[in-house]
């Protein structure tokens, strides 16, 4: 979910207290009225707040706007609550995952109709179809992020590597020619489930599934295998712990030490290891996670935030301008050039195109997908079944067994 991926290079929550009358023209107030705005701590920058609030209030007579930071920390409790409320904000940022956790109360505005002026035709799919259930949009694509290869330059070249790969075959061979002696071919840790999620999807298969009113992990099924068997022979090809995550140890810390060729992470990693050590500065590029065949990067966990609009809204006409503001070419080029963000259409990837690690990030979102689309999916994650079956399999457990007891698993979690 979008906490765990932008922490690797950050997870955020903000709010925006907003006071504005409605958009309508036949509105008729003696000032304007607050509208109030909830966005994920750290998503955006102050300086750019200020941006938006005062080029806002430019182009929208009656609204003003009162920017407030939400703390990360119990905000699902915060949201599920001001969702029942008589008193909800009018706008409010949430991870891409979360959509299906809130909407099932009830309490989400239904934007299907404004898909069109929006110019949603083309949304990321791993930031729109999170927003969508049952066919009808109720989250509206923000911002995103995912992850790509951070690579050290030095050690391809001093393994005679000139370009990054374009497949996942030309990607197991160079990794092959770069883990020799004291370098790392890629420092992969064993339970890396996001990036494991990619390459099941490449090979067409998925972590759940809904089959008539239930859902049914897939682990288990030939696709899911297979990708789980790239991910065993890529992580062999390094000294990531089979028993841990990517914090643990920090894996930017671990690339630090320079003897790394590889890590998979978010953009922001790069400016982690480069903390760590300085001397690396310049020394690090960027490629997208390479895909089955050349030219189709592969597939990536998306996380980022979509907006929604409470039905709870004092001023559900005000809060649309806010979100269709947010959400267009204008502010959506300035988050993505300020933010380092991939832009939440497709269309609008060329503003990031200078910028090595954001490129290559939104190169890959293009493929970016999100995980089941159902408000449990954050038991499944809490139970952690993934991670142990991966943990088995790469300390030699059978992988068709240990993935029927993750699959079953899943599929008892998500519908209880």
């Amino acid at each position: 979910m979008k906490t765990r991926l932008i922490a690797g290079a950050a997870c955020l929550m903000v709010s925006i207290t907003l006071a504005a009358c409605s958009a309508s023209d036949d509105t008729t107030t003696d000032g304007p009225q607050e509208l109030t705005v909830w966005l994920m701590k750290d998503s955006v920058s102050q300086q750019l707040l200020d941006r938006f609030e005062k080029d806002f209030e430019l182009t929208h007579e009656n609204l003003t706007l009162d920017i407030q930071i939400q703390e990360w920390e119990g905000i699902g409790e915060r949201v599920t609550a001001a969702l029942a409320s008589k008193d909800a904000p009018d706008v409010i940022e949430v991870g891409n995952t979360q959509v299906a956790q809130y909407s099932a109360s009830g309490g989400v505005v239904d934007l299907t109709d404004k898909i069109k002026d929006l110019d949603g035709t083309d949304w990321l799919p791993g930031l729109a179809e999170p927003g969508k259930i049952d066919g009808r949009q109720y989250g509206i694509p923000w911002y995103a992020a995912n992850r790509v290869v951070i690579y050290n330059k030095a050690l391809f070249a001093e393994a005679g590597i000139k370009a990054p790969p374009k497949t996942r075959g030309e990607w197991l061979e160079m990794t092959e020619r770069l883990d020799s002696g004291k370098t790392q071919g890629i420092y992969l840790p064993g339970q890396s489930w996001y990036t494991l999620a990619g390459f099941i999807w490449d090979e067409g298969g998925d972590l759940a599934v809904k089959e008539g009113g239930n859902w049914k992990g897939t682990l288990d099924t030939p696709a899911a295998l297979k990708g789980m068997d790239f991910y065993k022979r890529l992580q062999s090809l390094g000294k990531g712990p089979k028993d841990s995550d990517e914090a643990e140890p920090p894996q930017a810390n671990v690339f630090a030490e320079g003897d790394v060729a590889q890590m998979i992470s978010v953009p922001g990693g790069a400016k982690l290891i480069e903390e760590a050590d300085p001397g690396l500065k310049g020394k690090i590029g960027f490629f997208p996670v390479p895909g089955k065949t050349a030219g189709k990067p592969g597939s990536v966990f998306i996380g980022g935030s979509d907006l929604i609009v409470p039905a709870a809204s004092a001023d559900p006409d005000g809060a649309y301008q806010v979100v269709k503001a947010l959400t267009g070419t204008k502010w959506q080029t300035e988050l993505a050039r300020t933010m380092s963000y991939v832009p939440n259409r497709t269309s609008l990837a060329s503003v990031v195109e200078d910028d090595e690690g954001t490129a290559a990030m939104a190169a890959g979102a293009a493929q970016g997908r999100a995980t089941p689309n159902t408000p449990n999916w954050a038991a499944v994650e809490a139970g952690d079944p993934i991670k142990q079956y991966m943990t088995s399999v790469l300390t030699g457990a059978d992988p068709a067994e240990a993935a029927r007891r993750a699959s079953s698993s899943i599929t008892g979690t998500l519908n209880s």
